[in-house]
């Protein structure tokens, strides 16, 4: 393709040549008006003259024609899974680029977006135009044809400003779903993200039936934690509050399903979940020391250190076998409720600590064995054993002893020692990565100086002492736990003798474990998420080899295997492709993985409609066409047509895409129109011929 036009390059800049060019009128202006003989043909010389100082030229390009860019962006988001809209998409999409490679002048981009596997914000969003802006971030504007939309019609990033978007030319839209789809789906109106262990939470959800009611209500099942179910008829179309417990510290997942309606587009958003993280307003310890010495006030001090501990301490400060004549009315200001802790309100504590207790006849036989209840009734009871332990006066001869899991010999071990961690310990949540801890050689923190030589008679050994005898015994009893410490020394740590030692993580994780906080259970199924990226853990005493089954929200299923990084923890990583409610299985344990928003807009309504779109198509020229209104067999898809810019874009079964023209110039030709001999041959004669028409 070839252009021609002519161009001018004056021999004397243009205000000169204007000049002299007006001057020139002038004269010819008044000789006309004098009516001097010969101005015709000086009118033609100064003609010839100005025309010749202009310098004119033929300038002939030769031109390469530059192909227009038509982009077409296919919707990859989960709601493209719902019924035939995926294998609908792609049907489309190969009808499209086949009738696109047809024009020689057409260069055709395909562009794939919402992928939740590759993109971490498309589990919850659809973003097309995000993904359009990037195609033609290298496009002039001039060039672009215009862009086809295949999608169900759900896009959330529709860009307010659309003037700029319709000078890139028609946006068109290809609908993949069916016409008049209805749905039902539950929505979490209000969610609070604590709550109390303890207490229940106030949820208030919702269930609509879209476009128009179904049903007056519908049957909601609740569970928590993947335990049992609970079933409340909920109205439809209306806000329905309920009260849900949070048992536990850390992170309760509340599951909350509708039962499907007669028409139902997909299940997915038939489901919601709801995570509280569950915090504990006051934590109640009891202490219970049996005689003074140095370690007793370390324990006091780092209870009380903690604002949301409530702490009760009791003491003994004199044993009845003690006898110096002190008045029982001057031993105590007022009488220490020993009834009303042990027996009343024992089961109001969180945990119950026994330090270098012996058996003194202060704490009846009764309450010993209130406590043995309290523990296997899910209570959680710390033993740290003093010399005592060792004697006729320990508390193993009392009923504590059916849920202490160890039992003395009788002998006492007072030489220096380093506690350490076992092997079993390592694999262990409450002593495993403690600071200070090597694999290999002795351990960087001080020593202890006194232990008590025990028989552990069940739990794990998740520390030794002295002799690699047992020095710290974790056990479950019932529904409680116990935790028995073979020495009383470990405030030797916190003193900072020998270089002291871990000792408040060690306590810290301790009573965590003994409250049973979900994070430190040693034998356990967990997940965690960041964005659409789901890590599946599998804490174990023992090598586990099994693998997970993962269930997607679209109820999908597959295997991950389980890698041990370090000893104790097995994971997988997963990315989750679709927001809703993943459920993990080793075939013993169940865990759940929430990935996305609590009301994600993917799954808010997905009806397939061109409403959204209509806005785009009006300012930008394009159309909106149902696929599925165009499905002929071999054949599917609307028909494609070039169109100049200033005609219609779209009609009744075909889109256009503009032919924009655009080239690059790849050779010039400059021929100048106005030789100089002939110029001047032509001026001379003009001028001769005027002289002689005067000299008449």
């Amino acid at each position: 393709m070839d252009g021609t036009s002519i161009a001018f390059a004056p021999l004397l800049p243009w205000p000169v040549l204007g000049t002299l060019a007006g001057f020139a009128l002038l004269v010819v202006v008044l000789g006309f008006v004098r009516r001097a003989r010969g101005m015709m043909w000086r009118t033609l010389a100064l003609t010839v003259l100005a025309v010749a100082l202009a310098n004119p030229s033929l300038v002939s390009e030769k031109r390469e024609p530059i192909k227009d860019v038509a982009l077409v962006v296919v919707d990859g988001s989960p709601s493209q899974n719902i019924g035939e809209r995926r294998p609908r998409t792609e049907r489309a999409l190969e009808a499209l680029t086949e009738r696109l490679k047809t024009y020689n002048d057409l260069e055709v981009r395909v562009v794939r977006a919402g992928d939740g596997a590759s993109e971490a914000g498309a589990i919850n969003e659809t973003h097309l135009f995000e993904a359009l802006n990037r195609a033609m971030a290298d496009v002039p504007r001039r060039r672009i044809a215009g862009s086809v939309l295949i999608t169900d019609g759900q896009v959330h990033d529709i860009p307010e400003a659309l003037d700029r978007l319709a000078e890139a030319g028609p946006v068109h839209t290809l609908l993949t779903g069916d016409r008049d789809e209805g749905d039902r789906r539950l929505a979490i109106v209000q969610a609070p993200s604590f709550g109390l262990v303890g207490k229940p939470v106030e949820l208030t959800i919702r269930v609509d039936d879209m476009p128009g009611r179904q049903s007056p209500d519908a049957a909601v099942t609740f569970r928590r934690d993947g335990g049992e179910e609970q079933t409340a008829r909920v109205p439809v179309g209306r806000d329905f509050r309920i009260e849900l417990p949070v048992s536990h510290g850390g992170q309760n997942v509340m599951e909350i399903e509708v039962e499907p309606a007669r028409q139902e587009l997909t299940l997915a958003n038939n489901r919601a979940a709801v995570v509280v993280n569950g915090v504990r307003d006051r934590l109640r310890v009891l202490l219970v020391s049996g005689e003074p010495h140095a370690g007793e006030r370390t324990w006091r001090n780092l209870l009380k250190a903690d604002p949301s501990v409530d702490l009760v301490h009791f003491t003994i400060l004199r044993p009845p076998e003690k006898q110096d004549g002190t008045p029982i009315r001057e031993l105590s200001l007022i009488a220490f409720p020993i009834r009303e802790l042990f027996e009343i309100k024992l089961s109001e504590f969180d945990l119950v600590i026994f330090d270098r207790y012996r058996r003194r006849g202060v704490l009846p036989q009764m309450y010993l064995d209130n406590i043995a209840r309290y523990v296997e009734k899910g209570g959680a009871l710390l033993e740290s054993s003093g010399q005592g332990f060792a004697s006729p006066l320990s508390l193993f001869r009392t009923p504590l002893g059916q849920v202490l899991p160890a039992e003395p010999t009788g002998q006492t071990l007072s030489v220096p020692f380093r506690p350490k961690v076992t092997d079993l310990g390592r694999r262990h949540p409450v002593t495993t990565g403690l600071p200070g801890d090597r694999p290999e050689g002795e351990p960087a923190w001080g020593r202890w100086f006194h232990q008590v030589d025990t028989l552990p008679t069940n739990g794990a050994v998740v520390m030794s002492g002295a002799e690699n005898r047992p020095l710290l015994i974790l056990n479950r009893v019932g529904e409680g736990r116990v935790a028995q410490l073979a020495s009383d020394q470990i405030w030797l740590w916190s003193r900072g003798y020998d270089g002291g030692g871990p000792q408040a993580e060690l306590l810290r994780r301790l009573a965590h474990w003994l409250m049973k906080e979900p994070e430190l259970e040693e034998n356990d199924l967990r997940t965690r998420v960041d964005g659409n990226r789901i890590t599946v853990e599998r804490r174990s005493l023992e090598t586990d080899p099994r693998t997970v089954t993962l269930t997607t929200p679209s109820d999908e299923t597959r295997t991950l295997d389980m890698r041990e990084g370090r000893p104790g923890l097995a994971s997988a990583t997963v990315v989750g492709a679709e927001p809703g409610i993943y459920r993990v299985s080793d075939g013993t344990r169940t865990a759940l993985a929430v990935v996305g928003a609590v009301n994600p807009p993917e799954l808010a309504d997905v009806r397939s409609t061109g409403d959204r779109m209509a806005p785009v198509a009006a300012a930008t020229g394009g159309g909106i066409h149902w696929v599925a209104d165009h499905e002929d067999g071999l054949r599917p898809g609307v028909e494609v047509r070039r169109t100049r810019p200033d005609r219609d874009q779209t009609g009744n079964g075909w889109i256009g895409l503009r032919a924009n023209g655009d080239h690059v110039v790849t050779g010039v030709t400059d021929t100048p129109l106005l030789p100089v001999v002939a110029v001047l041959l032509l001026a001379l004669g003009a001028l001769l011929l005027a002289w002689r028409r005067e000299g008449r």
